[in-house]
């Protein structure tokens, strides 16, 4: 027998390496499992992504050839058990990870599953480098590097690493600490007009609605927007790239830009591994034009704040140079700040 905690990390990491995103998956493949049996899914989900580096180095001393992408998988999963949950029987860890692979149809595969987890022991390991110590891509660890220096580099990667704080909102909705922080940059007051260019998931207006402001809510996705229904105010479904349809300016505008998420690589630990160098040039341009779009409906003596969960300097200081304007930003790093990585600009204009 396979518990449901182990099938449903399985099955949520299967779908998370064919592009899904773990914490969506959980949510749903969860809500019928016992509370104890999601704690353990989730678990060994989050932690198989964040600590993939490692995971896959302790594969390749066991077995040094191509896997099976579902038997690398499983193998990720026992040896999380085994090395890093201090809770888990080894057996069980053990058992369940050959009755997987028999599910999987990799009956071929059972016994090297079964070998390799029996030789997993948890003594020190020397890794290779420092992106298999902290389990991060080295194209991000030199990048981070030369933006913030070594230690704050390690420190950064550490702690995405640890397990995330969940923080709640004035609102009443989940939102991390650093999120919370960028409205009141807006410096709004009641009566103001205020534009939410990429509002969904709708936290941000919905914090903004408590100044008593007149807001117009936008984002590219229909299906993302609908979920803003329960907040007060329009809601418009726009690409902001491209012109706006608005006939008037606005006191407060936020650029809450789409961008690479690598300040959430805590709680969203599988951007880490498909993002790509070629990516940030791409966002880059993007949010660029975003800005662009939007200082064009900021009414004179108006305030607009641009804002990502990236630690990027593509996606934040070199977004701002190429938008002409006095702006003041502030900076936000994992483990040196609570909550995850998040960059603020603001201009008045």
């Amino acid at each position: 027998m396979v518990s449901p905690a182990r099938q449903v990390a399985f099955d949520v990491l299967h779908k998370v390496s064919q592009g899904g995103y773990a914490s969506d998956l959980l949510l749903k493949h969860t809500a019928a499992l016992d509370p104890r049996d999601a704690a353990l899914a989730s678990e060994i989900v989050f932690g198989c992504l964040r600590y993939q580096a490692q995971l896959d180095h302790l594969i390749s001393c066991f077995v040094p050839r191509p896997l099976d992408p579902e038997i690398r998988l499983i193998l990720r999963m026992g040896i999380y058990q085994l090395r890093y949950l201090d809770r888990i029987p080894a057996h069980a860890a053990v058992s369940e990870s050959v009755e997987l692979a028999k599910r999987a149809r990799k009956q071929s595969a059972s016994g090297l599953v079964n070998a390799v987890l029996r030789k997993v022991d948890r003594k020190p390991v020397a890794w290779p480098d420092q992106a298999t110590e902290l389990s991060t891509p080295a194209w991000l660890i030199e990048k981070w590097t030369r933006q913030f220096g070594p230690d704050t580099t390690e420190t950064i990667a550490t702690t995405f690493l640890r397990p995330v704080e969940t923080y709640t909102a004035s609102t009443g909705r989940i939102q991390d600490i650093s999120a919370q922080s960028v409205v009141p940059h807006l410096d709004l007051h009641p009566g103001m007009t205020f534009l939410d260019l990429c509002a969904a998931p709708g936290n941000k207006t919905a914090q903004a609605l408590q100044h008593g402001v007149r807001a117009i809510a936008c984002d590219i996705h229909w299906h993302r927007l609908k979920d803003l229904s329960d907040l007060a105010c329009p809601l418009v479904v726009l690409d902001a790239t491209e012109p706006l349809p608005f006939n008037t300016q606005f006191d407060r505008i936020l650029v809450d830009a789409p961008c690479s998420g690598t300040g959430t690589l805590g709680r969203n630990p599988e951007i880490k591994w498909r993002l790509e160098p070629s990516d940030l040039l791409h966002l880059h341009r993007k949010q660029v034009a975003l800005l662009r779009n939007a200082l064009q409906y900021l009414r004179p003596g108006g305030r607009l704040v641009y804002a990502t969960c990236s630690l990027e300097e593509e996606e934040n200081r070199l977004v701002i140079q190429a938008v002409p304007g006095h702006w003041q930003s502030t900076e936000r790093l994992p483990g040196v700040a609570p909550g995850d990585g998040f960059f603020v600009a603001v201009l008045t204009s």
